[in-house]
């Protein structure tokens, strides 16, 4: 059967890095000939891009695996990915995968499909391609498609900070900064193609710059700030130690940055914070944070905390809570910690027992609510520019610059488009109102 008539299926798993590299091997499976379609299909190769973060990710991984050899057994099964580079022996067990790769060379998967689809047989022995995470230092690649109005751009891999829960640097390897003239004309692509906004994201976006001679995150976000009809940038995750008053004014001049950060605190507790191995404590986080609101106005954060670490006193979780309450995140995704095989912590004495673990994240949440729904019902009757990304049921839903969540009646020509809405009200999950018409704003 000719490549032109295969189809493939891309199962991803994990954080936007994954996401992107997933979007970059379709792009390439595309210019090759292959009908790139929905996983849940019956493809004739399937690939899954894995995660390791915990071992439920790994979980996952061996489910969707089974999932695709279910659907097609007769199908091409090709593994790439964090688990794939921490744990190939344990895929290479699965029967029916035919090729497996870690993150130093994701692209190889199309190689080894079109080898597959030539011979005309599955391999009996999967085929191994490992190598070191950053064996090829950063791996070239691109898009030029994105999903819907956003694009997420890979800019940074790897990661050098040994938290103690993380085994992320084991997969990824050390920090690769993408050069800065490839972001620049990947991102120009993008924008001439229609794209409204992009997401800056690495494995660890604030070390971008590290590998290069003189060259940072501040300088890049500059560069792209000049590109010609860029409307909206965010980044990635950050660790809160990025946040000094030298990058902040620098980074507060620019028109396309979005008002929006999502800091990877974990904790809001200095001595859990130093049982982590993290890089700042409480205070200087919460100072971070306070240079940001002062120097852009109205600026929102979101964040990761993990409730539930190993040695997690009630005091220490009393500190996180009461951080919580000074910082006013729009929103908190909450993790009861997971032990991760490989990492310091999960051999750590003085585990804590699962019913606390979520007895902790249920009372952050509520917590953590009730501040959402404080910022959410500021917004009301207040005239805010809104992204519209999606539209369903006769409604446009998008985000604010601050990554405020809209909705309003309106039609799907909308979509794409940056329009002002007055707002009329909100809940515990989005703003809702109208669209903002000319004669209203005379």
């Amino acid at each position: 059967m000719s490549q032109s008539k295969m189809t493939v299926g891309i199962y991803t798993l994990g954080c936007k890095v994954n996401q992107y590299e997933s979007e970059a091997i379709a792009e390439r499976f595309s210019a090759h000939g292959f009908c790139v379609v929905s996983p849940a299909l019956a493809c004739n190769v399937y690939v899954i891009n894995t995660c390791t973060v915990t071992a439920e990710s790994d979980r996952k991984a061996r489910q969707f695996i089974r999932r695709a050899i279910h659907k097609n057994p007769n199908a091409y099964i090709l593994v790439t990915g964090c688990m794939a580079q921490t744990a190939a022996d344990k895929i290479a067990a699965i029967e029916g995968v035919d090729y497996i790769c870690g993150n130093a060379n994701k692209l190889s998967v199309v190689d080894a499909a079109m080898r597959l689809v030539d011979n005309g047989c599955k391999n009996t022995i999967p085929e191994i391609n490992l190598l070191a995470p950053d064996a090829n230092g950063f791996e070239k690649m691109c898009i030029s498609r994105f999903d819907r109005t956003r694009a997420y751009i890979k800019i940074e891999d790897g990661c050098e900070n040994r938290c103690t829960y993380c085994i992320i640097p084991s997969a990824r390897g050390t920090v690769r900064s993408k050069k800065p003239e490839d972001i620049l004309q990947e991102i120009t692509q993008l924008v001439q193609n229609g794209c409204r906004e992009v997401v800056l994201t690495g494995i660890e976006t604030a070390s971008y710059g590290k590998d290069l001679d003189g060259y940072g995150l501040a300088d890049l976000l500059e560069a792209v700030d000049a590109i010609p009809g860029i409307e909206r940038v965010r980044l990635g995750s950050l660790d809160p130690s990025l946040m000094k008053q030298p990058f902040v004014d620098r980074i507060s001049k620019l028109k396309s940055l979005a008002p929006h950060f999502h800091l990877s605190l974990q904790s809001g507790s200095d001595r859990v914070l130093a049982l982590m191995k993290r890089k700042y404590n409480s205070k200087m986080a919460l100072e971070g944070m306070q240079r940001l609101r002062h120097a852009m106005p109205g600026v929102q954060f979101t964040t990761d905390v993990i409730v539930g670490f190993p040695q997690e006193s009630e005091e220490d979780f009393a500190d996180t809570v009461a951080f919580a309450k000074k910082a006013r995140f729009l929103m908190i995704h909450i993790f009861p910690y997971s032990k991760r095989a490989g990492t310091v912590a999960a051999s750590m004495p003085e585990q804590i027992p699962e019913p606390i673990k979520h007895a902790r994240l249920k009372e952050l949440s509520v917590v953590q609510e009730e501040i959402r729904k404080e910022i959410l019902t500021s917004y009301v009757n207040t005239v805010q520019d809104v992204l519209f990304e999606t539209h369903s049921n006769g409604m446009l839903y998008g985000h604010t610059k601050e990554f405020i969540e809209v909705s309003c009646p309106g039609n799907t020509k909308l979509v794409a488009e940056i329009h002002p809405v007055f707002i009329t009200g909100s809940d515990e999950d989005r703003c809702f109102g109208t669209l903002y018409s000319k004669i209203e704003r005379g």
